[in-house]
C-alpha cells in the first residue's frame, strides 16, 4: 500500500493546537527541537552585538529564533538569528516575516545540521536571501555567502582567531573569540 505525502501550507501550520516547534519546508512538517544551552550561548553572542551595530546605525532590525519566516504557503522556517533592513521592515507582522530576511543565520546543531546545510540554504536561496551565515560550534567557524545570479557564493569562512566581517553591514565586525565563549 502507497502512502499519501500531505501537503501542509501556513495555515494548517499556524493553526496546530500544540506547543511544540515546528518549520514547514516544501509543505512538510519538520519538528525543531529545543536549542541546548551553548547553541543559546552562541545565538546571544551574535546577536548582542549584531543588534547594537544595527541600531546605533539605523539599519533595521534584528530578530531571532523562535520567529516565523514565511517564505511561501508551504515554506516557513524560524532562522536563529535575522536581519531585516530597515527598507524592508514593512513585511514584519506581529507573527511573523513575510518574505525573506536579508541575512539569516543558522547555528548547527546536532540532528538539524544537514537540514540547515542544505534544505534551508536552498530554501533562502531560491526566495532571495542576500547573505546566509552557517555558524558550527563543534568546528568553531562561521560561513559567510552571499547571493549571486548562480546562487550563493562563499565570501569567507572565519575561525576562531579572525574578526567577521558581513559585506552587507559594512563596518560591522565580530571576534570570533567573543562568539565561541561559553558562559559556564
Amino acid at each position: 500500500m502507497l502512502k499519501t505525502r500531505i501537503t501542509y501550507t501556513y495555515n494548517d501550520y499556524a493553526n496546530m493546537d500544540n506547543d511544540k516547534r515546528y518549520e514547514l519546508m516544501e509543505g512538510e512538517l519538520y519538528m525543531v527541537p529545543s536549542p541546548g544551552f551553548y547553541h543559546q550561548t552562541i545565538s546571544m553572542n551574535i546577536s548582542h552585538p549584531l543588534r547594537k551595530f544595527v541600531k546605533e546605525n539605523d539599519l533595521g532590525i534584528v530578530l531571532y529564533a523562535p520567529f516565523d519566516v514565511v517564505l511561501s504557503e508551504t515554506n516557513v522556517v524560524q532562522p536563529d538569528i535575522i536581519f531585516i533592513s530597515k527598507e524592508r521592515v514593512g513585511l514584519i507582522t506581529e507573527k511573523n516575516l513575510r518574505g525573506a530576511p536579508d541575512i539569516a543565520i543558522e547555528i548547527l546543531s546536532g540532528k538539524t545540521s544537514e537540514r540547515d546545510k542544505l534544505v534551508k540554504k536552498r530554501l533562502y536561496m531560491d526566495h532571495g536571501v542576500k547573505e546566509f551565515w552557517i555558524v558550527d560550534p563543534d568546528k568553531k567557524t562561521i560561513e559567510i555567502m552571499v547571493l549571486k545570479e548562480t546562487g550563493f557564493d562563499t565570501v569567507g569562512i572565519y575561525f576562531i582567531d579572525d574578526e567577521l566581517t558581513s559585506p552587507l553591514l559594512q563596518g560591522f565586525r565580530l571576534n570570533l573569540k567573543e562568539v565561541f565563549l561559553s558562559q559556564t
